[in-house]
């Protein structure tokens, strides 16, 4: 057996114990790379699992072409929630429309108004919910375990990808011709809102197109806060079948 091999039946496991211990869960896809991997797996083999995605209303027009391939290619719906206009419009009228480039504070009241607060409705009414982190992706990931306790939330958090290398990915999108952002091809690694997001150049870190103007230690838009608890319980179950 391959690595990539053995790290597909451990997520595969890692769903299935979801789909059969915590349901009703949802999956937050945000049609990234990683994100597609999951939409595969779940899609064929975890259809208890429900797919979200929070549209922010700013995201490029090639999520949105991915978006609707996604659902006719896999005949799978996928919900999508919208923030608030209110408080959209509020914020648009006191700070502009990318008042989020003036300060770090700024720009994750955004990320509040248009990713955390539609988050909170789609995971409402939940046993937990399922992301694409990878470890590798960040020094703000670097500590994800494949499965938290999610303490803003109130539910368990699970990782299936954390182990996953970028390599891992892309070779099972290859394998297994799973549909795909184009931005990818024009060296977007990691692909969020069009304003907050770019190409990187050749040797780049994979998240240096997300927040560039921003620390590293600051990119983050507050949907993965790491306010991590310690579940009481047994580890993680294995269940296959």
């Amino acid at each position: 057996m391959t690595n990539l091999s053995a790290k597909i039946d451990q997520t595969n496991s890692c769903l299935t114990t979801i789909d059969h211990d915590y349901c009703p869960a949802v999956f937050a896809n945000s049609f990234g790379a990683e994100d597609m991997v999951l939409t595969d797996l779940i899609s064929k083999q975890h259809r208890g699992i429900e797919i979200f995605t929070l549209d922010t209303g700013r995201l490029p027009a090639e999520t949105y072409a991915l978006m609707q391939k996604t659902r006719e290619h896999y005949a799978i719906d996928i919900t999508p929630y919208f923030p608030r206009h209110e408080e959209i419009e509020a914020y648009m009228q006191q700070n502009g429309p990318n008042g989020f480039y003036a300060s770090v504070d700024l720009r994750k009241q955004c990320c509040a108004i248009r990713k955390i607060e539609p988050l909170r409705r789609a995971l409402a009414g939940k046993q937990a919910w399922i992301t694409g982190l990878r470890r590798e992706q960040a020094p703000t990931r670097k500590d994800l375990t494949e499965m938290e306790w999610d303490a803003d939330n109130q539910m368990r958090k699970f990782n299936p990808l954390i182990d996953w290398t970028h390599d891992d990915v892309w070779n099972y999108i290859r394998e297994h011709q799973v549909p795909y952002n184009a931005l990818h091809d024009l060296n977007y690694p990691s692909i969020g809102c069009a304003p907050c997001t770019r190409a990187i150049a050749v040797g780049e870190d994979i998240r240096a197109g997300r927040w560039w103007w921003e620390n590293p230690e600051t990119k983050e838009c507050g949907l993965h806060a790491r306010k991590i608890g310690v579940i009481a319980e047994a580890p993680l179950k294995r269940k296959m079948g």
